[in-house]
C-alpha cells in the first residue's frame, strides 16, 4: 500500500500572509487540525491548531484589547512551522510511518514535483492501514494460537482450518511479551469458532477466542 492510497486529497492550504484569526476560521469550518502553508504554489510551512491556540498576549496591556490586536495583526507566517516533514505519494505506508515516528510528527505533507497533493495523518494510518490489516469492522470470529506464528506451525494450522472448510479472512502474527515467541491471530469467516478451537487443541495447539 502506498501513501497515495490513504492520504487525504484536495488539501486546503493557506498563505503565510493570512491572519491567524482567518486561519482559525478555516480550521473550524473544515474541521481540520493543521493546514499546509503555500506561497505562489510553493510549500513554505505548516500551521497547527496547537500553534494558533498558543499565541498568547503579554501582561503589559489590557488582555481583551491585546488578544484582538494579536489575532488581527499576527499572520500565519509569524507562527508557522517552517521545517515541514514531507513525503512523496509513491512512498510506501511503511516508509511514511517510519518517517513520522522518527520525526515525531502527527502528519506528513504529501508533495509531488514541489506541489502539495495530499496530507497523511495519524487517522489516515489507522483507518487506511490498521483497520484493514486487523480486520476492524469485519464480520467473523477471531482466535489466537499461542506460539503458532512461525512458518511451519502457521502452515499446519492454516491447513487444518482449510480441511474443516472454514474460511480465513485475515491473519497476522504478534510477539508474546511473556514467551517472546510469535502467536498467530486468525479472523475466521464464521460466527462460531468452537469446532476450530477444539480441532486445533486436539492437534496440540493452544488456541482460544480473542476479543475484538
Amino acid at each position: 500500500m502506498l501513501v497515495k492510497d490513504i492520504m487525504t486529497k484536495n488539501v486546503i492550504t493557506v498563505s503565510s500572509s493570512m491572519s491567524i484569526g482567518e486561519a482559525k476560521k478555516v480550521m473550524k469550518e473544515q474541521r481540520f487540525r493543521r493546514l499546509p502553508v503555500e506561497d505562489n504554489g510553493k510549500l513554505v510551512g505548516i500551521v497547527t491548531e496547537n500553534r494558533l491556540e498558543h499565541v498568547a498576549p503579554s501582561a503589559t496591556a489590557p488582555l481583551l484589547w491585546q488578544v484582538g490586536y494579536l489575532i488581527s495583526r499576527t499572520t500565519v507566517g509569524d507562527i508557522m512551522e517552517k521545517n515541514v516533514v514531507t513525503i512523496e505519494p509513491e512512498a510506501t505506508v511503511e516508509q511514511a510511518a517510519a518517517l513520522a515516528q522518527s520525526q515525531k510528527v502527527g502528519a506528513l505533507i504529501v508533495v509531488k514535483h514541489g506541489k502539495v497533493v495530499g496530507i497523511s495523518t495519524t487517522n489516515d494510518f489507522f483507518y487506511g492501514v490498521m483497520n484493514p490489516i486487523l480486520g476492524l469492522g469485519e464480520s467473523g470470529t477471531r482466535i489466537i494460537v499461542s506460539e503458532g506464528g512461525d512458518g511451519k506451525s502457521a502452515e499446519k494450522i492454516i491447513a487444518c482450518i482449510n480441511q474443516m472448510g472454514v474460511g480465513i479472512k485475515i491473519l497476522w502474527t504478534i510477539t508474546s511479551r511473556t514467551t517472546k515467541k510469535k502467536d498467530l491471530v486468525i479472523q475466521l469467516d464464521t460466527e462460531d469458532a468452537t469446532d476450530v478451537i477444539q480441532k486445533l487443541q486436539s492437534s496440540g495447539y493452544s488456541a482460544s477466542l480473542r476479543p475484538r
